[in-house]
């Protein structure tokens, strides 16, 4: 792949793009460099130019506007032959057709057939569910914890997602751990490309293979609810549900294992906030609603793309141009949230209006089960663990190679206190 030129506006402070680092060795500082950078960023994705949105007024503005749209074709530089499929972050972007990836009246349609089968009612019939697998892992935890450091995120925090998602859609349980494998290759970016397209592969024929049984002899899972629905219009096609459920699986458990990660972290680094969660003075509502704004899951969001110029403050984000959502910098935006934004706070006296599950016509449809997930996984852990805490320095806890999720390779933590 050849060297693309930058973006042909400017933004920012020095008219330099921010390197966005895919080994993610300095969340923080990327962070705020990104936020003083100015509201339209120029930046940079393993080589190729792009602009970051890192303020939650312009964001909440342009993902509405439909002059920014998923359609890979309307990027120039895939136009061009500039991006190819060997660049490692396409798979991201170029996805297969599903709600994910299309607009307008595609969307709706698509969106409105996976609304109709993720119904609150499905989601509150869940919560037995969850509440079962979290008292389930809560007890594997503490066998493994017993004889010292236990990681939190392998034994709990990964597992409990990935077992509600597919308890959701109706995924066989023999398939986890080769799900685990896959979606870890494809977001690393230390999975070399041909590997990550072999992974993409192997995601279609499982899901493929799932829908077509689905098909066959309906169960009541969201994939059965998928293709049999059938309201307001044609019903989905093998690929839209295959594209679907491939892209749900990955958002629903990845983004939920950073939100209980993330929590816990924050939580043990401010004992005094801790404190007053356990003892009823805040509820673990706003534990989640702080920890979804300050530490956000999703760290940037690929791709959006112009189909005319958009004027943004002093900057143009010309036609053709790709467009990332930078929600860690959004989320810490002190014109949303005050001069305090970098402070956790889960007593945040002001209403915590973040974006972080987005805004507009794509905005996560997985909001409401990451939520009721981590309100219910939380509590538990810390009743059943209330001396939980750092098995090491808490810089050592560092994050996986992700360039969009906000993932930590590991969490070893001790169970009980000294």
């Amino acid at each position: 792949m050849t060297a693309p030129a930058s973006p042909s506006s400017s933004a920012g402070q020095d008219g330099c793009p921010v390197v966005i680092d895919p080994m993610v060795r300095d969340l923080d500082g990327e962070t705020r460099r990104l936020r003083d950078a100015g509201a339209l960023t120029r930046i940079e994705l393993l080589g190729v130019p792009a602009w970051s949105i890192t303020t939650h007024a312009e964001a909440r503005r342009l993902l509405t506007d439909q002059r920014l749209v998923k359609d890979i074709n309307r990027w120039t530089l895939w136009r061009t032959g500039v991006v190819t499929h060997e660049w490692p972050l396409i798979g991201m972007i170029d996805a297969g057709r599903s709600m994910f990836t299309v607009d307008g009246a595609e969307h709706r349609r698509l969106r409105t057939k996976t609304a109709q089968a993720v119904t609150p009612r499905r989601l509150e019939n869940l919560r037995p569910v969850i509440e079962r697998i979290t008292h389930r892992l809560l007890d594997d935890l503490e066998v493994q914890g017993k004889e010292g450091a236990v990681d939190l995120k392998s034994v709990f925090a990964l597992p409990l997602p990935m077992s509600v998602i597919s308890e959701l859609m109706g995924v066989d349980p023999a398939l986890h751990p080769r799900l685990h494998v896959l979606y870890k290759a494809f977001f690393s970016m230390l999975t070399p490309q041909d590997e990550r397209l072999a992974v993409i592969d192997e995601l279609d024929v499982i899901f493929t293979d799932m829908v077509r049984a689905r098909t066959a002899e309906p169960r009541d899972d969201l994939t059965s609810a998928l293709i049999l629905a059938d309201e307001g219009g044609e019903p989905l096609t093998e690929e839209e549900v295959v594209g679907n459920l491939k892209a749900m699986v990955a958002a629903g458990h990845e983004t939920t294992i950073g939100l209980i990660l993330n929590a816990v972290r924050a939580l043990l680094t401010h004992p005094e906030q801790l404190r007053m969660v356990l003892d009823g003075e805040v509820g673990w509502d706003a534990v989640v609603e702080e920890t979804l704004r300050w530490d956000t899951p999703t760290t940037h969001l690929l791709m959006r793309f112009a189909t005319e110029d958009i004027k943004v403050g002093d900057g143009v984000i010309h036609e053709g141009e790709g467009v990332v959502i930078s929600y860690r910098a959004i989320g810490r935006d002190p014109e949303q949230h005050g001069p305090d934004a970098d402070r956790f706070d889960v007593a945040r006296p002001s209403p915590n209006r973040h974006m972080t599950f987005g805004h507009g016509p794509h905005i996560c449809p997985g909001a409401a089960l990451s939520r009721l997930e981590a309100g219910i996984a939380l509590p538990a852990l810390f009743d059943r663990f209330p001396g939980i805490r750092f098995a090491v320095p808490v810089e050592e806890i560092v994050n996986q190679p992700v360039l969009t999720q906000n993932d930590l390779q590991s969490f070893p933590v001790h169970l009980h206190g000294d």
